[in-house]
């Protein structure tokens, strides 16, 4: 039986984390603001509902509190905020409000670092706890990617997994950060993978890669450590 807690998992790769990656007899505290539809599927998963918004200094201890001293075994960052005219044509960072620059800065960044102090404790419970941080190509050199805000942020989410890992290591915690190119989470997850090829023309990743490369890296023992994955679509020349 393995505990997970999985942020922003109300949709897209998220929502096919929380279908794909537990087994019957598991437990999945799913963190999002809006309630997830994933909360009534019956397949012998007992899944939990905690409502937070990241952008809130305060979600980190209120996530923390919901879990209750509990054993937790994965923990899966799975949250990416962008700059609101961002990935369309004629996006000029010279318009960006300061607002949401620190917006996406404080979810993208600080709350992953906050999120993962407050629950340290009960991953350190854990026989075999993993923290898995999602990120993007487009936090890695040279991709062409002008959105100054959301590339810093991805970037600098790298720079978190590492640091972290440090400290974690005597623990025998894994840490892991998993970088996708652009993947087709309107698809959903129980849709099958061969929708999301055809429907993108194999230009975008289907989530069911992602869920797979994840639940290889949590199936492995402590010994491991995977440190990068970085997974672009094999038609993406930029990643």
């Amino acid at each position: 039986m393995k505990n997970y807690l999985i942020f922003g998992a109300s949709k897209g790769l998220g929502d096919a984390f929380v279908k794909g990656l537990p087994e019957a007899g598991d437990n999945v505290w799913i963190v999002s603001r809006s309630r997830p539809k994933s909360l009534e599927i019956l397949d012998g998963v007992n899944r939990f509902w905690i409502e937070a918004d990241l952008s809130l200094p305060s979600s980190p201890k209120l996530i923390a509190d919901a879990l209750a001293g509990r054993t937790i075994d994965v923990f899966l960052y799975n949250v990416g905020i962008w700059e609101s005219s961002g990935f369309a044509a004629g996006y000029d960072f010279e318009q960006d409000d300061p607002e949401e620059i620190a917006r996406i800065i404080h979810v993208n960044m600080t709350s992953t670092i906050t999120c993962i102090q407050k629950v340290l404790p009960n991953l350190k419970q854990s026989t075999n706890p993993k923290i898995i941080l999602i990120g993007s190509t487009a936090g890695l050199d040279n991709t062409n990617n002008p959105q100054v805000s959301f590339v810093a942020s991805k970037f600098g989410l790298r720079g978190i997994g590492h640091s972290v890992r440090e400290h974690v290591r005597p623990f025998g915690i894994g840490v892991t950060c998993i970088h996708p190119g652009e993947l087709a989470a309107t698809i959903p997850y129980e849709e099958g993978a061969q929708k999301a090829i055809d429907t993108y023309g194999g230009t975008r990743i289907p989530v069911q890669d992602i869920v797979a490369l994840v639940k290889c890296v949590t199936t492995l023992s402590r010994v491991s450590c995977v440190k990068e994955i970085s997974i672009p679509a094999m038609t993406d020349l930029n990643a």
